[in-house]
């Protein structure tokens, strides 16, 4: 495993998403949104609640994002043991950990596009808002809620995700794309299908 590669991802992802939070000013948005249903000392309690607590979630995300690619690099070494091939997990690891660096630009897309193309927002704009994806086309208006996050999964740079480890778990093993695409999407696929379909199963029955 490079950590350097993880560390690198880790800081670039907690940097881009605090400037993020400056520019689209999500906090004030946050409490706009709150405004109508609650009281102002209500309001005041939540941002400071929010002001004292808000250091969790950058602690918290380098974890989550260590477990999550830790789950993507097993099960691409399930796939690989189907179709006989052998990779080290490390080697793996630092696969999945080198592909992420793509949704760096989701950020980037969703911070530029709401700073420059859309300033007069709602929270609710902000947290459906996925750039290049199937939901940005139909609108998140009007449809159920348990198809929103599957919509938000078809996305371009989910696309993109899929064809940098199949690269990169061909060129590992001496092969083509083709052939670490058939294992991206025989263990990784199945794996995205299975939790997209689960996250569609709460929300149904939590809403």
């Amino acid at each position: 495993m490079n950590k350097y590669n993880f560390i690198g991802l880790v800081i670039l992802t907690l940097i881009l998403g605090f400037f993020s939070e400056i520019i689209l000013n999500t906090e004030i948005l946050l409490i706009n949104s709150l405004a109508e249903n609650l009281t102002y000392k209500q309001l005041q309690e939540i941002t400071e609640f929010n002001d004292k607590w808000q250091w969790l979630g950058y602690a918290i995300m380098p974890l989550l994002t260590l477990l999550k690619i830790s789950i993507i690099a097993a099960v691409l070494d399930i796939g690989c043991f189907f179709f006989s091939t052998e990779i080290k997990y490390k080697k793996l690891f630092n696969i999945v950990v080198k592909a992420e660096f793509v949704f760096l630009l989701v950020i980037i897309f969703k911070t530029a596009w709401f700073y420059a193309f859309q300033p007069s927002f709602t929270l609710e704009d902000l947290q459906y808002f996925y750039p290049l994806s199937a939901l940005n086309i139909i609108g998140y208006q009007g449809i159920e809620t348990w198809f929103v996050y599957p919509f938000q999964v078809l996305n371009l740079f989910e696309v993109a995700y899929w064809f940098i480890l199949a690269y990169l778990i061909g060129k590992e093993i001496n092969e083509t794309t083709d052939k670490g695409f058939s294992i991206v999407a025989s263990s990784y696929g199945v794996g995205l299908l299975i939790w997209v379909v689960g996250v569609m199963f709460l929300t149904l029955n939590m809403s």
